[in-house]
């Protein structure tokens, strides 16, 4: 009866309705003035059942709220067609916010950027008659405004809404179109204002944002996104300092480096933004996750999101990172009161340092900020010396103790390692079967689907239902013809990204651009006949534009013109533009028509498979790796295609193309403004070797299906499956204070290093100082934690005894344990 009576009382209270407001100090919860952190999981960068422990560790890592988009093109693929199944399942996903007790920001848009294929637009959207997007266009209006009410009815009939006793806070209407407002003249206006009145009429009984729009009308909140929004000021005294985009990393290009953000320039940032009055931040991203099917935008953008975010691709933990801003947003909100409704004053300290006083009721707390990118300072405020590190914020709750420091980082750092896939005898031979991709009709015959007397865009002839498109046309070429010569060649314009030409059945050759927004020139040497010519090209993208005024209209596959070379002697040459003929498309490849990833009836090829073939299809079986560890697959060998796992897509690979440049070998100095060119590395390796394969993906029993679609040609013996979990953790840490160290799920097997007192070095590679505590650190620390899945140590001379250190000298404990 008690536990049955618990139960109505917890459903009572989730359905309570609660009332969301602001003013010019923050968002206001039931009366209450909260200081909010929040970080944006996007639901189709994940699988539903990642969710539950992904929200589990946002909550445990200090978070108030989940951000996300909504992905026009995911649910509407095509028009009025709509597809809410799976990890698309977003009232599911909003249940699953609210089942952790978060809160809930929907980023409606529906144009999301997001790196996602088209901004998140439907492709259908752009061939539709009449329409501009993003503009005071009818057309669009109708479409966007039926989709943002579809949403917003969704989300009502679930009781979603704070103001029916859901998780969602607040919504967003468009998306960044500040930036790029300008460019779309005073029709751009209309529509901005249009977008706002759309949306306030929906009636959603919370409030609404828009991000980087300081004109957006009463009583639209304006946010700012960025690495830094410290300095950003709202435009209207009433509306609260909000920050809907803190980039915790960046994204990557297919041929880019690794990018990362350190946890301490990331602290420091949103301490700054807390020091100088906001009280909303959401990190993007707090889990990136992958970019599954076709829906990394760009171009090239690569399958993993990760994002370099507090919570990996995979859904583990990113120390120091995750561990650093949980300690910050703890703090942060013990003073929620006195930081949203207290008093302000701020402090101009000289030499680059500030301080700001929040007091209320005869309290305070005190933020001291050094901005200076070099120099570490000793700050005189309120009578009493403090040393604050360069590019840091120290925290004193008390307006007396530093509690915390940005640039001082006391969790542990984790080293991820993959292991091999013990479920398999022989992990590293996986046995192949093969198929080639090879329309015969099309390629042979020049048969498509649809014939016209020009070049068309790629996103008008394939609508984005897949990849690829075939351009097809035949020449019949005389002999008096003036082209024909002994040195002919095929010469083609395209927008790319990739090209691969066809003649008479024969590849001639193939291009792709290094860079996905450049167009290239295609040209190769060809022998025609004196009767008729196939001229087949295969066109590829590798993710459509994403961002910029009118990124829409941005070409894709082949722009033309066409044209067949003729170089005679006397340096003569004569072209002839063959843009103009009949051209018919045929969208797809026939592997993928068929189904070939997930249709068990057709036929494989078993003898000893091709390698280094174009376009070939290959399928292997395997056992799922043993235990609950994120699971991924090696494509080291392969060129570039696409892959499944027992049907699911998991996504595009090219582990073929590297990262070039120079990354430098020192370690990254958080100190100075960050930006997505810093602390690069990964350089003259592969952009992306490994690709996620979800454990719901999987059969725990039984085997499983591999099927790669290879289309530059790669040899697939060298493929396997492995495991990510922690390798090694490391911890770093003043005395003082207790640190924990974990293995995240598996036991702390050894202590390869211990050592209080000034140790050197970083993790990997620390060695002792000339100081050390009387007593033996790595007895101390094995004695408390090996064979534990986690351990607390109290860092203090108590635990490990006196050292000879000195006053002067700030004692510290290393520690490397292996998992």
């Amino acid at each position: 009866m008690l536990l049955a009576a618990l139960l109505l009382f917890t459903l009572a209270l989730s359905a309570t309705s609660s009332k969301v407001t602001y003013d010019g100090r923050a968002i206001i919860i039931d009366g209450k003035h909260k200081l909010l952190v929040s970080g944006s999981i996007h639901y189709p960068r994940s699988t539903a059942e990642m969710w539950p422990d992904l929200m589990k560790k946002s909550r445990e890592g200090g978070l108030d709220a989940i951000e996300t988009y909504v992905f026009w093109n995911a649910h509407e693929p095509a028009r009025r067609q709509y597809d809410f199944s799976g990890n698309l399942d977003l009232v599911r996903f909003l249940k699953t916010i609210q089942e952790e007790g978060l809160y809930a920001v929907l980023r409606i848009g529906p144009y999301v950027c997001a790196e996602w294929n088209y901004g998140g637009f439907p492709v259908w959207l752009h061939n539709m008659p009449g329409i501009q997007m993003r503009t005071d266009n009818d057309v669009f209006k109708n479409e966007m405004q039926n989709f943002t009410t579809l949403i917003v009815d969704m989300v009502k009939k679930e009781n979603l809404f704070a103001s029916q006793g859901g998780p969602v806070i607040l919504a967003q209407i468009e998306n960044e179109y500040g930036n790029v407002m300008s460019s779309y003249g005073d029709e751009g206006k209309a529509y901005m204002n249009w977008c706002a009145n759309m949306a306030q009429s929906l009636d959603i009984g919370v409030p609404w944002i828009m991000c980087q729009q300081n004109d957006a009308p009463e009583p639209i909140i304006s946010t700012c996104n960025g690495w830094y929004c410290d300095q950003y000021q709202p435009p209207r005294s009433n509306i609260p300092k909000m920050w809907t985009e803190n980039w915790t990393g960046w994204y990557k290009n297919w041929g880019g480096k690794d990018p990362h953000r350190t946890a301490e320039d990331l602290a420091f940032a949103v301490a700054r933004f807390y020091q100088l009055g906001g009280t909303f931040q959401n990190y993007y991203m707090y889990h990136g996750g992958t970019n599954f099917g076709r829906s990394a935008g760009g171009p090239y953008i690569t399958t993993s999101y990760d994002y370099d975010a507090p919570l990996d691709e995979y859904g583990n933990l990113n120390q120091p990172k995750w561990g650093h801003l949980k300690q910050l947003h703890d703090l942060l909100h013990s003073m929620e009161d006195t930081l949203t409704t207290g008093n302000v004053s701020y402090v101009d300290l000289g030499d680059s340092a500030f301080g700001t006083i929040y007091s209320k009721d005869g309290g305070s707390s005190c933020f001291l900020a050094n901005v200076d990118s070099g120099n570490d300072k000793t700050i005189n405020f309120q009578g009493m010396n403090y040393t604050v590190p360069a590019w840091s914020v120290s925290i004193l709750p008390d307006c007396q103790n530093v509690a915390y420091n940005t640039a001082k980082v006391s969790t542990q750092t984790s080293v991820m390692v993959k292991k091999a896939n013990v479920a398999e005898e022989e992990p590293n031979s996986l046995k192949w079967s093969w198929r080639p991709e090879m329309n015969e009709k099309t390629i042979l015959l020049g048969k498509g689907d649809v014939t016209t007397d020009q070049i068309l865009d790629q996103k008008e002839a394939a609508n984005d239902l897949s990849d690829y498109l075939f351009y097809i046309t035949s020449l019949d070429l005389k002999k008096d013809d003036p082209v024909w010569s002994h040195n002919m060649t095929l010469r083609v314009k395209s927008s790319g990204q990739i090209l691969h030409a066809f003649v008479n059945g024969e590849l001639i050759g193939s291009q792709w651009a290094k860079n996905g927004g450049e167009r290239f020139v295609f040209e190769q040497n060809v022998k025609l006949n004196h009767k008729k010519n196939t001229i087949s090209l295969l066109s590829a993208t590798v993710g459509l534009t994403n961002y910029g005024a009118f990124f829409e209209t941005a070409p894709s596959g082949i722009t033309g013109p066409v044209e067949l070379i003729g170089y005679r002697g006397d340096d003569e040459t004569i072209v002839k533009d063959l843009s103009s003929q009949k051209w018919s498309y045929k969208t797809g490849l026939e592997g993928l028509n068929q189904k070939l990833y997930s249709s068990p009836s057709l036929k494989w090829q078993q003898d000893s498979f091709p390698v280094n073939r174009t376009l070939t299809w290959y399928k292997s079986s395997f056992k799922a790796p043993l235990g609950t560890d994120p699971v991924v697959v090696d494509l080291l060998g392969m060129g570039k295609g696409l892959a499944w796992v027992n049907g699911n897509s998991i996504g595009r690979y090219w582990p073929s193309f590297i990262a070039e440049g120079d990354c430098k070998l020192e370690p990254c100095d958080y100190r100075g403004s960050y930006d997505s060119n810093k602390c690069l590395s990964n350089c003259g390796r592969p952009s992306q070797r490994w690709y996620h394969v979800p454990r719901s993906f999987l059969n725990g029993n039984g085997d499983n299906t591999l099927v790669l679609f290879e289309e530059f040609g790669g040899n697939p013996s060298s493929v396997n499956f492995q495991t990510v979990a922690v390798g090694s953790a490391c911890i770093n840490a003043e005395e003082n204070r207790k640190i924990e160290l974990s293995c995240q799920g598996r036991q702390i097997s050894a202590v390869k290093f211990a050592s209080f007192g000034n140790p050197q070095g970083s993790c990997g590679s620390f060695v002792k100082g000339y100081c050390e505590g009387s007593k033996d650190a790595s007895s101390v620390v094995e004695k408390a934690c090996v064979g534990q899945e986690s351990c607390t140590i109290d860092v203090s001379e108590d635990t490990f005894g006196s050292t000879t250190c000195g006053d002067d000298v700030i004692k510290t404990l290393a520690v490397e344990a292996i998992c």
